[in-house]
């Protein structure tokens, strides 16, 4: 039952949970995320490319950092380096491991991507005369980022739920202003599930976005 009490501490705080969405939780998805395309897009062209040597260290790479708890990685990077004479802050150490964790699934979707495109057309490049670099980045990453946008827009709504994770290294993003103010309140319950509706808004303006994006695609394509 919602008392006025309660009516009261929720209005009051979902401007106090939102602002640290706008300010920290976004830009902390946008920066992780799109660094973690750069890293997927560089590893998922080694591996296409078959350098020795490089090809084994991408490998290791995706099976280390995908076989390990994001959290655990949080912690090594917030908590471990210190004790190596390395000291990041809470925020760039939360972007350095979301986009080393998302580069690395991001990667295998890349890589498949880059797969799919027919062997055809790269044999085509070469016969026009462009190096691989040129038919990299003029047939074959356009077709690729066509087809890997559904599922790269998957993760990165997903990486908007996973950075709740980041309050763990005192980022002061919507989860960990939620728990400050539950502390205060004692009304875990509906702020809880305020902070989880906050999410899901977010979620759902990406999710919208996404099939905006997806219908281009399917009339435009990437230009």
């Amino acid at each position: 039952m919602i008392t006025d009490r309660l009516f009261h501490i929720l209005a009051d705080s979902f401007w106090k949970i939102l602002l640290p969405g706008i300010k920290v939780t976004i830009p902390l998805t946008a920066l992780s995320f799109a660094l973690a395309l750069v890293i997927a897009v560089i590893v998922a062209l080694v591996q296409v490319a078959g350098v020795r040597g490089l090809k084994q260290l991408a490998r290791f790479y995706i099976w280390a950092v995908r076989g390990t708890p994001l959290l655990v990685q949080l912690y090594v990077i917030f908590f471990g380096l210190p004790g190596i004479g390395i000291v990041l802050d809470p925020f760039p150490s939360a972007v350095l491991v979301f986009a080393v964790n998302e580069g690395a699934y991001a990667a295998e979707t890349m890589r498949a991507a880059l797969e799919s495109v027919p062997r055809g057309q790269v044999e085509a490049g070469y016969c026009v005369g462009m190096s691989w670099l040129q038919i990299m980045r003029r047939i074959v990453l356009p077709q690729a980022f066509r087809m890997a946008f559904p599922p790269l827009s998957n993760s990165l709504i997903a990486m908007v739920k996973d950075t709740s994770l980041a309050a763990n290294i005192t980022v002061t993003e919507m989860f960990m202003t939620t728990q400050r103010i539950v502390a205060r309140t004692y009304e875990p319950l509906a702020l809880y599930c305020e902070v989880g509706l906050i999410y899901l808004l977010f979620s759902t303006v990406l999710t919208w976005l996404q099939r905006w994006g997806e219908r281009r695609l399917a009339v435009h394509g990437f230009r």
